[in-house]
Order: structure tokens, then C-alpha cells, then sequence
């Protein structure tokens, strides 16, 4: 008998808790369905926060510069090698040598989106853009090169001078 007892225990028990659970599925079933339909309302209810970060970008001014000058402190920053800079030496008109940005190449596929090559730049010339759209049915596709063709480093901001006082 004890057997048997404990047997009708362990059933009724069971049994409550599956009409607990089928009770927690029928509330959820019920409830209003909130669908987002993303494909075609992306642009009207997706909010992204302003802090996203999805692709790395070049800013280039309003006549193609901008503002690498080729020190390569992002890539040495970049934990898995996604950037690599090119550059090479030239003379300018004063006789100096400079290196001259040659091509920006940007790996998307292996970018783990840890902002260490932005916070490394000293002349804030790439950033993060909230840009999360970045499927592609090639790998070869997530390899890009960041800077325009033709582009050219901004010339430098004149420094104003304070006029010291006597």
C-alpha cells in the first residue's frame, strides 16, 4: 500500500504541474500579438542607439579629404589584424618625407566591433556608423577598402595665435 500511495502522490503532483505549464502557454497564446515587420518598417519604428556600433567608416570631407595620415596606431590596436594600412614615403614641395595613405582596407567578416582602432586614432579620422545591414552571400564582399579614390589628406587647420599681452 505504501508503494501505492506514493505512486497517486507523485501522479496528482505531476499532473499539477503540467496544467501549471499549460496554463503559462494558454496566458502567452492568448495574449495580443506585437509583430514587427521588419523588412518594411525598418526605417519608421527601428530605433538603433546612437552608440551602435556596425561598420567601420572613413570620414572624408565635402571635397574628398581626409584626415589619416597614415601612423597605423589602428591597426597595431585592432586585436585580430581586420585593418591594414598601406601607405608609402613621398617628398613633399619642402624636401620633407611623408607618409601618404595608399589604400585603407577593412576586413567586416572578422571585425569583433571593440572601437579600440577608433579610440587609438589621433586625428579622429575613422569612426563607427549605426550601418547593421551588413549581409552578403560572399565572404569577399566584407573586405572593403575604406578610403575614396582620389582622395587626399585635408590640409591643416591654421592654429590661431594668442596674442601675448605686456
Amino acid at each position: 500500500m505504501n508503494s501505492f500511495t506514493k505512486y497517486v502522490k507523485r501522479y496528482w503532483r505531476s499532473t499539477k504541474s503540467l496544467w501549471v505549464g499549460l496554463r503559462t502557454s494558454m496566458k502567452v497564446f492568448l495574449r495580443k500579438k506585437v509583430t514587427e515587420e521588419y523588412p518594411e518598417n525598418r526605417h519608421t519604428t527601428l530605433h538603433i542607439p546612437e552608440r551602435h556600433r556596425a561598420m567601420l567608416e572613413m570620414v572624408h570631407e565635402a571635397d574628398n579629404h581626409h584626415h589619416c595620415i597614415a601612423c597605423g596606431l589602428c591597426q597595431m590596436a585592432c586585436p585580430n589584424g581586420t585593418i591594414r594600412v598601406v601607405s608609402e614615403m613621398k617628398e613633399d614641395a619642402e624636401g620633407k618625407k611623408k607618409r601618404v595613405l595608399v589604400r585603407y582596407e577593412y576586413d567586416l567578416g572578422s571585425c569583433v566591433f571593440c572601437q579600440l582602432c577608433v579610440n587609438a586614432c589621433p586625428h579622429d579620422a575613422i569612426r563607427f556608423t549605426n550601418e547593421f545591414e551588413n549581409a552578403v552571400f560572399e565572404r569577399e564582399k566584407l573586405h572593403l577598402v575604406l578610403n575614396r579614390e582620389g582622395s587626399t589628406l585635408a590640409p591643416p587647420a591654421e592654429k590661431k595665435t594668442n596674442p601675448v599681452k605686456a
